[in-house]
């Protein structure tokens, strides 16, 4: 039986305002992974608890997450006829709080409040879209996550879904690809390669089966763009897999989905049945003549499957390993079949291109650099969370404007953009643009969109160490540049930071991460020194206080120095005594403690629980670096 989407469509617009205009009071729950792991499914329980107390007969809708990581979990409340108040951090007895206070009475509480979302003004509460986190943002991509059901297929359809691919039926493939190149999108996932160009070179291939595959495995350490995506819009993806794979002349496609993603698998799984039901998958679509099918194939979270053909062969069962390029997947990819790997982000894009016209996706962003883009704002930053920015928009536009600037008021050290095969970027370049013209020329790159800030207190050689040593334990060890050359790179960061750097130590990275970079197979191995090259670019002060004094500048290195308990502030409270998992600190009760240098592991775990700020770092003492030369530090 043929399926009519324009009813079904029509049905769910008619039931979406009934739902905007019903006489019930609406408490929208953030229940994306972000919200779930801070206290968003107590909430949620609470509610249900109080309002049967009361009596109050009220829906209660899971929604995703509108990206304010740092305020979750995030709970909106709409009265009938008012606008809905969005709330901050709310714990079971906040959630008690506001069902006595405004939905029994008329206190918003603002003291709690985010912003309101609507038609008109609560007393003392901003809109949220006026508010500093979210007036230079612009949320396309993101506009329905936080805002509807993502379980649901019709509140996507009554928001506008699916009208892209009703749209690209009727065009035809090759004028979707025209309006695809028009909106000048390029790849969210890295490379920034022109999507419509790759989609164009597998659609002239030669073969009848064709495979289209949505890459979600995210695998950047502090990147969570895909998953708040497919956690709470999963049919932006499906509509957009549909109109690429039409595009291209697939008819199979798959979603490479990391394991480690059980709430947006969930979601995924429910979307495709949905899809189905609609007549949105399978044979003859909308009686186009066009079959596809999706399935979900799970990754185990290896971080070099991010690249293109190592993907292609975790699909095709085998190790994830890359594959030397030419042939490109366009030409030649699963299962030797044409194949178009896109990021899910981009195809995202495409749905809403498709939706609302090239020339609309192309209103923002810069002249190379179209549209606007997703990023995890993470790190040292007061306002962590997802953002969609114009592309263009500065550093420090996305750090100090949106991100409330640096945790705690410190001074701004750098931000990494790019995961760990991104560079570090100082703070004398904030007003580099974010796009992929201006981070490649600053030495970085556009990655998938996370961003790491840093302040006063991070030891770059250090940071740049972590993030190889990441690349390293990820690398397949296919090829030998990668293989070899990432861990001689990490055994010479280890050394600088632990004290025992030698002259020439810099000029030798530099020469070793240029190598590594020309000779690896894949990206991973040619992205990989980054950090180690823009920390040296930016930062080779650091390196040089490492190598020639013997001194970390941060502090953070602890081969370098040591903690002592400042007697003039210490008060004898001993909590640090208690809680040294070494018994390492003596002293009599409201005395002054002292540390036993030769017994101290360094663990710092002194350090973090002094409640008067008496544990110090201070540099370590030449005797005592002797010492530990000879004794085991754990």
């Amino acid at each position: 039986m043929t399926v009519n989407l324009d009813q079904l469509r029509q049905q769910a617009t008619e039931q979406w305002d009934a739902l905007q205009s019903s006489p019930k009071p609406r408490i929208l729950v953030g229940t994306a992974t972000c919200g779930r792991s801070a206290g968003a499914m107590e909430a949620r329980e609470a509610f249900e608890q109080k309002l049967q107390e009361h009596d109050l007969d009220c829906d209660i809708i899971e929604v995703g997450c509108i990206g304010l990581c740092y305020a979750e979990p995030i709970v909106c409340v709409i009265k009938p006829s008012q606008p809905g108040v969005f709330y901050r951090e709310v714990t079971p007895k906040r959630a008690a709080e506001i069902v006595d206070a405004y939905l029994m009475g008329d206190d918003p509480l603002a003291d709690y409040a985010l912003g309101t979302f609507g038609e008109g003004n609560v007393d003392g509460i901003q809109p949220l879209f006026e508010t500093p986190v979210f007036k230079p943002q612009v949320r396309r991509t993101l506009k329905n996550c936080g805002f509807i059901d993502p379980s649901s297929i019709d509140h996507y359809l009554a928001n506008g879904g699916y009208a892209g691919l009703t749209k690209a039926l009727a065009m035809g493939p090759e004028q979707v690809i025209e309006e695809v190149k028009n909106s000048g999108l390029r790849g969210r996932g890295g490379a920034g390669f022109p999507t419509w160009r790759k989609w164009q070179f597998c659609r002239d291939a030669p073969g009848d089966q064709k495979y289209l595959i949505s890459n979600a495995d995210e695998g950047d350490p502090g990147a969570f763009m895909n998953r708040s995506l497919l956690e709470g819009d999963p049919h932006a993806l499906l509509e957009g897999m549909l109109i690429a794979g039409y595009a291209i002349g697939a008819s199979r496609a798959y979603i490479y989905c990391r394991a480690e993603y059980p709430l947006a698998l969930e979601r995924l799984d429910l979307g495709l049945k949905q899809a189905k039901e609609y007549g949105l998958l399978g044979e003859n679509i909308r009686g186009s003549g066009f079959d596809f099918h999706i399935k979900v194939k799970e990754g185990a979270g290896a971080f070099v499957c991010g690249e293109e053909t190592a993907l292609i062969a975790s699909v095709e069962g085998e190790r994830g390993m890359p594959r030397p390029r030419p042939p490109f997947p366009a030409v030649s990819g699963l299962w030797q079949k044409p194949t178009i790997i896109n990021n899910v982000e981009s195809l995202a894009c495409v749905a809403t291109i498709l939706q609302n016209g090239a020339d609309w996706f192309a209103e923002y962003g810069t002249e190379k650099s179209k549209g606007t883009k997703t990023f995890a704002l993470v790190g040292q930053v007061e306002r962590t969370g997802l953002v969609e920015v114009p592309m263009g928009t500065t550093l420090r536009e996305m750090i100090f404007d949106i991100g409330g600037g640096v945790l705690d008021g410190k001074p701004f050290k750098g931000v990494q953009t790019g995961g760990p095969s991104g560079g570090c970027i100082p703070a004398d370049l904030l007003d580099t643009g974010v796009d992929y013209d201006s981070l490649g020329a600053a030495g970085s790159i556009m990655g998938s969109g996370g961003m790491v800030v840093m302040d006063e207190n991070t030891c770059m050689v250090d940071f740049a160490r972590y993030f190889l040593d990441f690349a390293q334990k990820e690398s397949c060890g296919e090829c030998v540049p990668c293989r070899l050359g990432t861990n001689q790179l990490l055994t010479i960061l280890e050394d600088i930071t632990q004290g025992r750097g030698k002259p020439g130590d810099i000029d030798l990275l530099v020469e070793l991460a240029e190598g590594v970079k020309k000779g690896s197979l894949c990206g991973l191995g040619q992205t990989a020194p980054n950090p180690v090259l823009t920390t040296i670019r930016y930062f080779r002060d650091e390196y040089e206080a490492h190598i020639n004094e013997q001194r970390c500048p941060a502090k953070q290195c602890r081969g370098m120095f040591q903690y002592d308990i400042d007697p003039e502030i210490c008060n004898g409270c001993r909590l640090c005594a208690k809680k040294c998992p070494v018994d390492a600190i003596t002293g009599d009760k409201k005395k002054p403690q002292v540390i036993d240098q030769v017994l101290c592991t360094y663990c710092g775990t002194c350090f973090d629980v002094c409640p008067f700020a008496s544990v110090v770092k201070v540099e370590r003492e030449e005797e005592t670096a002797a010492v530990d030369e000879m004794v085991p530090t754990g």
